[in-house]
């Protein structure tokens, strides 16, 4: 879709449009995401100074998402070699910061290292390298995230199956927990002199299917000593989004 189309569509958006010209453009495809209600007192050790966790009646959320990127693009620039095409897998919760609802990341795992390097570095985010598949077979997405094990650190591997188990495809309606959950549109990261930022985003409203997903292993939400159930809440499913995001900058 030309970016013209994306821009040109704003009125799903719970907050404004950012200020300046978007700078990176991303695909993300098969995407999945499995959303948990989680103990709040093991989230919390997660959420750095400056933010407010956001809960929905009553309880914080968590979300695991993995999914295919492709094509990272710069504006204006041709592709950087060997960062086009990569996988990336996320668990994400829901905060405020002075009243902007947004996204922080617990971890952004991704099967490649130039990308983490310069995620880390340019944005803050807290991406880590694993190595990571993703293959299609008998009408499923199968996908595979293992991290290398640091010192003293979990284990911290994802192995699952999902598919869409409806063609139908849906907008979620304002005021559900799945707009709550899907319709965000900004990020937050914290460098190490722990001053927050915020990274914006646009996209058009999610294209949500109906989703089935199978775990053969879950110890990812484990490793930060998130406690939920073992079945996720909800599911959903997205075929493809394209998504425009300008610069991360400090608040």
């Amino acid at each position: 879709m030309k970016n013209r189309s994306i821009l040109e569509q704003t009125s799903h958006r719970p907050i404004p449009m950012p200020d300046g010209p978007w700078v990176m453009k991303q695909g993300w495809n098969d995407l999945l995401f499995a959303h948990w209600p989680v103990e709040e007192h093991s989230l919390l050790p997660h959420i750095p100074p400056g933010l407010e966790l956001e809960r929905w009646e009553g309880r914080p959320w968590i979300s695991v998402a993995p999914f295919l990127l492709d094509p990272l693009r710069l504006r204006g620039m041709p592709p950087i070699p060997g960062t086009r095409k990569f996988l990336e897998l996320n668990v994400r919760t829901y905060v405020n910061c002075g009243g902007k609802p947004g996204i922080w990341f617990l971890t952004l795992e991704a099967s490649n290292p130039l990308a983490v390097a310069g995620a880390r570095m340019l944005a803050r985010l807290p991406y880590r390298y694993a190595r990571m598949q993703k293959g299609h077979q008998e009408g499923f997405i199968h996908y595979i995230s293992e991290r290398d094990r640091g010192h003293g650190e979990s284990p911290a591997v994802w192995k699952s199956r999902y598919c869409a188990v409806n063609p139908k495809v849906y907008h979620a309606e304002p005021g559900t927990l799945v707009h709550w959950l899907t319709e965000r549109y900004c990020l937050f990261s914290a460098g190490s002199d722990g001053k927050l930022r915020i990274g914006e985003i646009h996209h058009l409203p999610w294209p949500l299917q109906e989703a089935g997903l199978w775990i053969e292993e879950n110890s990812l939400t484990a490793s930060f000593g998130l406690i939920h159930d073992p079945e996720p809440a909800l599911l959903t499913y997205t075929p493809r989004l394209e998504v425009l995001l300008w610069p991360v900058r400090k608040i």
